[in-house]
């Protein structure tokens, strides 16, 4: 092996996914057979390449881990509130089995772009199907092995600009992919000189904190450095919210902090 082909390898390699299973043995299985596949691995490595090729912002494994612990955040909170994911309601399965169909969602959700931007939802499926079976074969046995696969594959295909989630799993992975946001996450566009609404909306993104909601299950708080910021919270999030099984469950409140520019609009709400 070259040195070249050495570095290669070790660049791919590095990617690995980390998420708190809190005692779901299934998840955790789910995980470490992902963490395991060199062939996920060098998919998430093509897809940030393509991304980066594009200058888009980073779409490598470091964002394929955010959504995945944001989805599973989301899913908690969800939860707790007593909001049913598809896979009880219409399976009769678990919440822990949930977990499995939304982390798989995530940890998958992205491998099109390996292909092509254009269309890389319905490439992702392709490559899932593929590699959803043997995920999950020591895992499930049929026919709740298909019924799982299937599930997350809905759940990828959601997250398409004009998906439309029939379940809850679809809807977090959809809000959990647009809640990647935070400081420095969406910043490489403006940074690489692109200035145009989409870059300096992405730029202006300080923080995303995911809470307890009070009169919702969930709340999500953004804090933005610049008013420029409402339009990455309105077409990016709220175009991805709207719509989905849980419009009725996030609340999402964005606010400018600091006083360095004149307020159009003290708070925004979705």
């Amino acid at each position: 092996m070259s040195e070249d082909e050495k570095i290669l390898r070790e660049r791919v390699l590095e990617a690995e996914i980390k998420a708190p299973t809190r005692g779901n043995r299934k998840l955790a299985q789910l995980i470490d057979a992902v963490n395991a596949s060199e062939r996920i691995k060098s998919t998430w490595y093509m897809a940030g390449l393509n991304a980066s090729r594009l200058g888009m912002s980073d779409h490598s494994w470091v964002h394929i881990q955010i959504v995945t612990n944001i989805a599973l955040r989301l899913t908690r909170l969800l939860a707790k509130r007593g909001v049913e994911a598809g896979i009880v309601t219409d399976h009769g399965m678990t919440e822990r089995d949930a977990e499995v169909v939304i982390a798989a969602g995530a940890m998958l959700h992205d491998l099109g772009l390996s292909i092509n931007r254009k269309d890389h939802e319905t490439y992702s499926l392709f490559l899932a199907a593929d590699l959803l079976p043997g995920l999950l074969e020591d895992i499930y046995e049929e026919p709740e092995r298909t019924v799982i696969a299937s599930e997350a594959m809905h759940a990828i295909i959601s997250h398409r600009s004009k998906g439309e989630p029939l379940t809850i799993e679809g809807a977090i992975v959809r809000v959990a992919d647009a809640l990647d946001m935070a400081k420095g996450r969406a910043r490489l566009p403006f940074e690489a000189g692109e200035t145009n609404i989409h870059s300096l909306s992405a730029y202006a993104i300080e923080e995303v904190k995911i809470s307890p909601g009070r009169d919702t299950a969930v709340r999500v708080e953004i804090e933005m450095s610049n008013s420029a910021g409402i339009f990455q919270v309105d077409e990016g999030l709220g175009t991805k919210l709207r719509g989905t099984p849980l419009e009725s469950h996030i609340e999402v409140v964005a606010r400018i902090e600091g006083e360095h520019e004149k307020r159009l609009v003290p708070v925004f709400r979705l």
